[in-house]
Order: structure tokens, then C-alpha cells, then sequence
């Protein structure tokens, strides 16, 4: 890789992690292009020349976050070997990142609603993909074997990461009577008793 080819790196690097760091701090109304390049130390052309607009650099960040949620909620998946495990294993992980990645957590949360991912729509499904198709794959063969109830699999995510998702944004709000320990400890049965056929 040439130096060139690694300043953009180190450029594009920079960049999301101060946007993430930004919207932290300061919210969705702080998360502004110029608040962006004034804490990264980064020129507006320079944002533009890698991300094409700052809706490219959030759908970019929004792509980075979603992947390593992602990423944990699959690997913990793999690690099962029963329908009841899978399930427990994918509500564990998602509560386990919102707490652990808690800034990550809070921007996919609240990009759904903020405007900048419009644009950007088909790279962002393109993102979300694999999740439900690892969610599919594990399924069919315990769908076709009665473990699980025949649901369709938008259903399945639904019942699977909505209960996770719901919680996570609760806590992230600052909700105070949300806890995610206890969360952890209730939803992945009530969510798998859900799935299991009648």
C-alpha cells in the first residue's frame, strides 16, 4: 500500500471514529459536519473526497456499527448447538454489545430516525443482509425438523431482535427502570419460548 493510500486510510479512520465520538457527546442536534472536521482535525474537502457527503459518512459509520453488532450476534449463533441456545445466544449478544459498545449502540438506534441513512438506503440493507441470512440458515434445518415453529423470517427477526432491540434503545434513552442484566437474564427464554412450536 502506498503512503498515499495509507494517509486516506488513517483520513477515513479518523473520521468515523470522531463521528462516533460526536454524536456521543453531543447528540443527534451536535451531529454536524462542521463539528465533525473541527474535532477529527480533517479538512470539508477532505470528508467529501472519501465519503461523498456527510450523509455518506453517517450511512458509512452507520454500516461500521451495524457490521460489529452484527458480527458478535452471528459468532455467538455459531457457537450453539440446539434451537434453544441460538436463540439465547443471539438475545445475549445484542444486550451484551449495547453495553459494551454503548456509542455504537446508541447510533444505530437512533440513525433509523434521523435522515442521513435515506440516501444511502440500499448500502445500508446491503449491510443488514447477512444478519437475517445467518438467522435463515441456522433456522430452516430446526423449522424443518419441529424445533422451531414455522414462522416467516421477517416474523422470526422480529420476535428474535425486536424484544433485544426495544430494550437496548430503553436503556440507551436512560430509562432507569430498564436494566440490562436483567434483561439478560428474562428475555432469551420469554423470546425462544416465542419460537418454540406449539
Amino acid at each position: 500500500m502506498s503512503p498515499k493510500q495509507q494517509r486516506g486510510e488513517a483520513t477515513v479512520e479518523r473520521l468515523l471514529t470522531t463521528a462516533l465520538r460526536v454524536y456521543a457527546d453531543s447528540g443527534r442536534h451536535g451531529f454536524t459536519v462542521n463539528a465533525v472536521t473541527a474535532a477529527g482535525g480533517v479538512s470539508l474537502g477532505s470528508l467529501y473526497h472519501h465519503f461523498g457527503s456527510f450523509d455518506g459518512l453517517a450511512a458509512a459509520l452507520y454500516i461500521r456499527c451495524t457490521e460489529q453488532l452484527h458480527g458478535e450476534v452471528v459468532t455467538a449463533l455459531g457457537r450453539t448447538r440446539t434451537a434453544r441456545t441460538g436463540v439465547r445466544a443471539m438475545v445475549t449478544a445484542y444486550l451484551r454489545f449495547t453495553e459494551e459498545h454503548p456509542d455504537a449502540a446508541l447510533f444505530i438506534h437512533a440513525s433509523a430516525h434521523s435522515g442521513h441513512l435515506v440516501a444511502h438506503a440500499d448500502r445500508v440493507r446491503a449491510a443488514e443482509e447477512p444478519l437475517l441470512a445467518a438467522i435463515g440458515e441456522w433456522m430452516r434445518p430446526l423449522v424443518e425438523a419441529g424445533e422451531i415453529a414455522p414462522i416467516p423470517e421477517p416474523l422470526v427477526e422480529a420476535l428474535v431482535i425486536g424484544p433485544a432491540a426495544e430494550t437496548a434503545c430503553r436503556w440507551l434513552s436512560g430509562a432507569h427502570d430498564v436494566d440490562l442484566a436483567q434483561a439478560a437474564r428474562i428475555l432469551p427464554d420469554r423470546v425462544w419460548r416465542s419460537l418454540r412450536p406449539d
